[in-house]
């Protein structure tokens, strides 16, 4: 079983219009969406959910009103502002437990935070594991390493032979927790100079945790002479490239309609994407 994450050092540049397209073309395989801060998969395959199941992280104080002498020590000592009037604003609240400790009442209790939901659904693609952080919720990380976990559990269960993740933009814990672990990673990038410096990062971030990336360069005819930049970055430290996709409307078009660009309209763009595609699937199967 392989994994094949896509990821991009910055959001916007289409990483997921393109997982979108190869869930369509990939065969025996399963999808994951483990940008949960963002999920935004679901719009292109229009899951129908079989399975929803809550995410429980981390801790938030709560104040008992009858055992609480309003002595004001939680509310001096709290350093996020969390506490007012005998309330804790859950928002606010980090669940350090410091309140807690220190309040001379035993007023104060910590409980488990509900965070987000996850979710295994079916799709006209296969399946799908996706989920949905909370309104400013944390661990991010642990809610990615939930669906990864579900995911390659499908994937055994049913012999499936690829897993594609559609991946969180940037470098912290949620790309870790992506990355580590998968067969390859596809970067998807722009040619702009934020679009470069953002793809050396995640770059970098490959080869920590030694998984063989390739790049894609998306847009790429908005500005050549970037793309020739990046193509020469890549070359110089032997990252491939797997593949250039014009910039095409046709693709905030597919998207509008609910469907991957490869499945919506045959053109010069989607021909890009599949050829983009049989290349990666070559290099994972070779």
């Amino acid at each position: 079983m392989k994994e094949l994450v896509v990821l991009s050092g910055k959001g916007g540049t289409g990483k997921t219009s393109i997982v979108g397209s190869f869930a369509a073309l990939a065969e025996n395989k399963i999808m994951a969406d483990c940008d949960v801060d963002a999920a935004d998969l679901h719009l292109i395959l229009n899951p129908e959910v079989l399975e929803e199941n809550e995410f429980w992280s981390g801790q938030v104080a709560e104040i008992n009103k009858f055992k609480c002498t309003n002595c004001g020590l939680c509310l001096e000592l709290c350093r996020f502002n969390a506490i007012r009037q005998e309330e804790v604003d859950s928002f606010l609240c980090e669940g350090c437990g410091f309140c807690y400790q220190v309040c001379p009442e035993n007023a104060i209790t910590m409980h488990e935070n509900m965070s987000g939901k996850w979710y295994v659904s079916k799709t006209h693609y296969g399946m799908l594991v996706h989920a949905k952080l909370g309104i400013a919720q944390e661990n991010s990380g642990k809610l990615v390493s939930v669906v990864r976990q579900k995911a390659r559990e499908i994937a055994q269960e049913r012999s499936l032979e690829c897993i594609l993740t559609d991946g969180p933009p940037g470098i912290g814990c949620p790309v870790i927790s992506s990355l580590s672990g998968s067969s390859k990673a596809l970067i998807v990038t722009e040619p702009t100079i934020s679009g470069l410096h953002d793809m050396e990062r995640i770059l970098g971030l490959c080869e920590h945790f030694q998984v063989e990336a390739l790049v894609c360069v998306n847009k790429y005819d908005i500005n050549e002479e970037n793309t020739r930049e990046i193509t020469q970055y890549c070359e110089d430290r032997n990252v491939p490239i797997a593949g250039y996709v014009p910039y095409d409307n046709i693709i905030t078009e597919a998207m509008i309609h609910g469907k991957p660009v490869v499945t919506y309209k045959q053109n010069d763009t989607s021909r890009a994407i599949e050829d983009l595609w049989n290349k990666l699937l070559e290099r994972m199967t070779g």
